[in-house]
């Protein structure tokens, strides 16, 4: 771990093929202290797919085998209808549960990692020559520990259980609409394919601005950094107007 911290706090990916290689050793990373709570975590968010899938099914079922036929009776039972609504109600309520589970086991998951990594970070810091950090500005550094990190931890306990809930939805979904109808479901699959690749062709381009914002906030937190460091040494000089016109620049 210590050399793959020499290289984060030494440079920036610099192709896709780099990011994903940094992206496999963050979930590396992550699962060696939370694998059993990560397995959890995907059992939950299929758990909550099926139940979302279940519902959407039954609203078909609700009109053509309940609804439809209390209409065409004089006598209006409604116990059959009032037993599937009671089943539903369970079903929404385990995807509620296991929705609320692994939302609550990332976060744990996510600041685990938050953690380990600053220690991972710290450590590694504590082993680097004096030359780095003359050649460093000490608030990109800091901004290693704070804009960075918390980045990563907001792909952690975020992103990742969105993507996956997402595939899983997705394939669900996919299956339900060829049984109900295949025609549209190809016009649908069309029609994603679409958006998947504007989308895609926009990802890739604010990929680029998200990775200079990081270098940008980098650059602020080190001139802040360097300006109350030498705050006396602006006073006596009366360099304050100077300091402001750089910062401006800066922001």
């Amino acid at each position: 771990m210590p050399e793959e911290m020499k290289k984060e706090m030494g440079g920036k990916p610099k192709m896709s093929g780099d990011q994903m290689k940094v992206l496999g050793r963050v979930i590396k990373y992550m699962l060696k202290n939370y694998k059993f709570s990560f397995i959890i975590v995907v059992a939950c968010i299929l758990i909550q797919a099926v139940t979302t899938l279940v519902g959407m099914m039954f609203m078909q079922s609700l009109v053509d085998d309940y609804i439809t036929p209390l209409l065409k009776t004089s006598s209006h039972d409604f116990s059959p209808l009032a037993k599937a609504l009671g089943g539903l109600a369970v079903i929404y309520v385990v995807g509620i549960a296991a929705s609320y589970a692994y939302n609550r086991i990332m976060v744990n998951i996510g600041q685990g990692t938050l953690r380990n990594i600053r220690n991972d970070l710290f450590l590694n810091m504590e082993t680097l020559p004096i030359k780095y950090f003359d050649t460093h500005p000490h608030g990109d550094i800091m901004s290693v520990y704070t804009n960075d990190v918390d980045t990563l931890r907001q792909f952690i306990s975020q992103s990742i259980p969105q993507l996956i809930n997402s595939l899983a939805t997705l394939i669900s979904t996919l299956v339900s609409m060829i049984v109900l109808n295949i025609p549209l479901t190809i016009l649908s699959i069309a029609m994603a394919f679409i958006m998947v690749k504007v989308t895609n062709s926009l990802a890739s381009k604010s990929g680029m601005h998200f990775a200079a914002q990081q270098h940008d906030l980098g650059a602020v937190d080190g001139f802040i950094e360097e300006m109350l460091d030498g705050q006396k040494v602006v006073k006596v000089f009366c360099h304050e107007d100077k300091a402001i016109e750089d910062f401006v620049k800066i922001n």
